[in-house]
């Protein structure tokens, strides 16, 4: 007998790193998939001189700051700013920094890159660079027991959506009399297309064909959110719409009534493959 086809078949539509928490996304045309997501993402933290992470939902400009990815360096340029550029391979002193509640060790990226900060979002700041030798683990409450591990994303490896989630709210800002929005507010790593909206709600494991052999990730946690989608990343203005928009229909049972958008994933199998937009992807079913 044959397996059953799966209940849903997508592709690869977008790819997205961010390499610096809370800056702008970069996407790429492909990613090695690593043990803490793709290659680089979240690699990268600004830090207060508490040596607690700030994000843009306290400085919405950040959103302004828009890295390029080079072999050896990623160069983070903003408006009114000479580039900075950043090794991948160089850091300086060691420190411990936190991210939500966690102290985790790092590496400050020196007195160059902590003052192009402090200048262009307007208070003391400080770039440090996660320390890889440290094991930052998702909640195990949510993956089952696995260990997944992460950078300095806020609490799992990759996040998952589709083009056609997007659709949908854009749909209903634009039925409001307001500007359809871009996926990049989001944040996500992997963009689906060919699913209908929020499928990605009901996948547990997604299979992706990689050139290089399947890649299969298992969805773990609905991603509620933060006030960050209102924060247009070409301007850095918060407009509650988008918001508002999202508190009409997607509250979601499983998360106690929050606001989600996306899945976070973790890694099941594939680790060192490389994803790429094209790829064919399948799941089955899971939640209704």
């Amino acid at each position: 007998m044959n397996p059953a086809a799966p209940d849903l078949t997508a592709r690869i539509a977008r790819l997205f790193v961010y390499p610096v928490k809370s800056c702008a996304g970069v996407e790429v045309r492909e990613a090695a998939l690593t043990e803490t997501g793709l290659d680089l993402d979240r690699a990268w933290m600004v830090v207060d001189s508490n040596d607690n992470f700030v994000t843009q939902r306290e400085l919405p400009r950040m959103a302004l700051i828009r890295p390029q990815i080079k072999l050896n360096e990623v160069i983070l340029r903003a408006p009114g700013m000479l580039a900075l550029h950043l090794s991948i391979d160089t850091v300086e002193e060691a420190v411990r920094v936190t991210v939500w509640d966690e102290e985790v060790p790092a590496f400050d990226m020196g007195a160059t890159a902590a003052q192009w900060f402090t200048d262009f979002l307007g208070r003391p700041l400080r770039l440090v660079r996660f320390d890889p030798e440290h094991n930052r683990a998702s909640d195990k409450d949510w993956t089952g027991g696995a260990e997944a591990l992460n950078q300095f994303t806020d609490g799992f490896p990759l996040l998952v959506t589709s083009t056609a989630s997007l659709e949908m709210l854009n749909e209903k800002l634009v039925a409001g009399g307001h500007a359809a929005i871009g996926i990049e507010r989001f944040r996500p790593n992997i963009v689906l297309e060919g699913v209908q909206a929020h499928d990605e709600d009901r996948i547990e494991l997604l299979r992706i064909a990689a050139d290089d052999g399947e890649v299969v990730l298992r969805m773990v946690k609905p991603c509620t959110r933060c006030p960050i989608p209102d924060i247009d990343p070409a301007t850095a203005a918060v407009d509650p719409i988008v918001t508002d928009t999202l508190q009409g229909y997607r509250r979601n049972p499983r998360m106690g009534g929050r606001m989600t958008f996306a899945m976070n994933a973790i890694v099941v199998q594939g680790f060192e493959r490389t994803l790429k937009p094209g790829q064919a992807a399948t799941a089955d079913i899971q939640f209704d």
